[in-house]
């Protein structure tokens, strides 16, 4: 049965949030909370209780998120700083060749924005394109393309970035299996909306590399891309190994309980982050030189787009702490199985209506999630299910990137793009891979 009043409650807190970011321009972070009471207030909770669930929400998110991201944001920023960003990037491109550069672009995207940020890698690396295109004379957005869809497939599906990590906890979803589905959704995604979109849309739009100084410091001698990949690498293999020892794949028998435990330490998020600090800060910064000062000064300057990300997040653990409470989620997960509509779909669904409504892809990923989590509460979704939910989130997240969006005119800038061409190019981009991950992950999930 849909209580009315719940339905009603849910519907007006999304209202609240879409009005308040879109016509007020409110900050987020204080929408999120805003909308989180109306919620309450209109679903008829008691006042005490409402605080008492928004404290609830914000504690519950914020102890796994807030380390996990500003442990990633740190040595996201030292592997920039360092130059391994650049170094990586121009290492694929010696070896796949000028024929073939625009899938060594699209690999290094997808490698470079694992540790850090989309806009940040973005930035680091356009010169590349740029160079790439007065040598070889053809279109900018057959370089462009796919070094944007490798970037922002990985910024949004596979942590320690912290889109999929903001969701996958407010989902309790294993980052290992995350990180599994992401990579096993994105590769093909990439190709599809990289480098193959990007054939394509280069013989429609033909675009010369604009004259943008790149004002960041020039690095004389890079670090070495085999200890890059190590780095960046030894983060993710720890975290998915540990999440296939302490499954029931790999029995008592051959491996103790007490070795399971102790790698349980080692390969979670929080431990295996900070050995990646550790190695990134020797081998990157004091070997290389870095005064400790330098080094402090890069942490601490990371933490500021950190920052708002984790607050985001914990706004979005108040959310769905108040479908939870007022009993709004359970109604819906009733709802929906006898109306036969699949979680997956109603996860994507959401996610693509915050998206293509407000802009930001990390708020509608989070409303999104936070809308799917009290959905799966009392229900038996295995962790595999889960990790594919946050794929599915981040995929409708991803879609029709427009005027409202940030990275919309960013990437029209630095690719010396008209709106038009931006939209037929960059937009048309973030719908095929939000609509090819997404097709992928819908088969996935029928065949697991």
């Amino acid at each position: 049965m849909i209580d009315y009043q719940l339905l009603g409650a849910v519907l007006f807190g999304v209202a609240v949030l879409l009005v308040l970011i879109l016509r007020f321009k409110i900050q987020a972070f204080v929408a999120l909370l805003i909308a989180s009471i109306s919620v309450g207030v209109f679903s008829g909770m008691p006042p005490k209780e409402i605080v008492t669930t928004m404290q609830q929400g914000m504690g519950s998110t914020l102890g796994f998120v807030a380390l996990v991201v500003g442990l990633g944001a740190i040595f996201g920023a030292i592997l920039e700083q360092s130059g391994g960003a650049e170094a990586l990037a121009k290492y694929l491109i010696n070896k796949f060749g000028d024929k073939r550069a625009s899938w060594a672009l699209m690999l290094a995207g997808f490698l470079v924005a694992i540790p850090v940020f989309f806009d940040v890698a973005f930035i680091i690396l356009i010169p590349i394109v740029y160079s790439l295109q007065r040598r070889t004379k053809k279109s900018l957005l057959l370089y462009g393309i796919p070094l944007l869809a490798g970037l922002a497939i990985t910024h949004s599906f596979i942590p320690p970035t912290p889109g999929p990590v903001a969701v996958a906890d407010i989902l309790n979803a294993d980052l290992g299996w995350v990180i599994l589905f992401g990579f096993i959704v994105g590769i093909p995604t990439a190709i599809v909306s990289g480098p193959l979109f990007a054939r394509y849309i280069a013989q429609k739009i033909y675009i010369e590399a604009p004259e943008i100084k790149n004002n960041s410091k020039e690095i004389t001698e890079y670090p070495a891309v085999k200890l890059i990949v190590l780095i960046i690498g030894v983060p993710i293999v720890l975290i998915v190994c540990n999440t296939f020892l302490n499954s029931p794949l790999v029995s008592d028998t051959l491996l103790s309980a007490k070795s399971k435990a102790w790698f349980g330490m080692i390969g979670h998020p929080f431990v295996a982050l900070i050995i990646a600090n550790l190695l990134a800060w020797y081998i990157l910064g004091v070997k290389r030189g870095f005064s400790k000062e330098k080094l402090q000064k890069i942490a601490t300057d990371s933490m500021a787009p950190a920052g708002i990300i984790i607050l985001l997040t914990g706004a979005g653990g108040v959310f769905k702490q108040m479908l939870i409470n007022t009993g709004t989620g359970e109604m819906l997960a009733n709802y929906f199985a006898s109306a036969g509509i699949g979680v997956l779909f109603f996860s994507f669904f959401i996610a693509v209506i915050v998206r293509v409504l407000q802009g930001s892809a990390t708020v509608a990923m989070i409303t999104a999630a936070g809308v799917t989590a009290p959905l799966i509460l009392n229900t038996d979704t295995s962790q595999i299910d889960k990790a594919l939910l946050v794929i599915a989130i981040a995929s409708g997240a991803s879609i029709l990137s427009h005027v409202n969006d940030s990275g919309f005119w960013l990437v029209g800038k630095y690719l010396g793009l008209t709106e038009k061409q931006t939209f037929k190019s960059w937009t048309m981009m973030t719908t095929i891979l939000a609509l090819t991950s997404f097709t992928i992950i819908s088969i996935v999930y029928l065949i697991i």
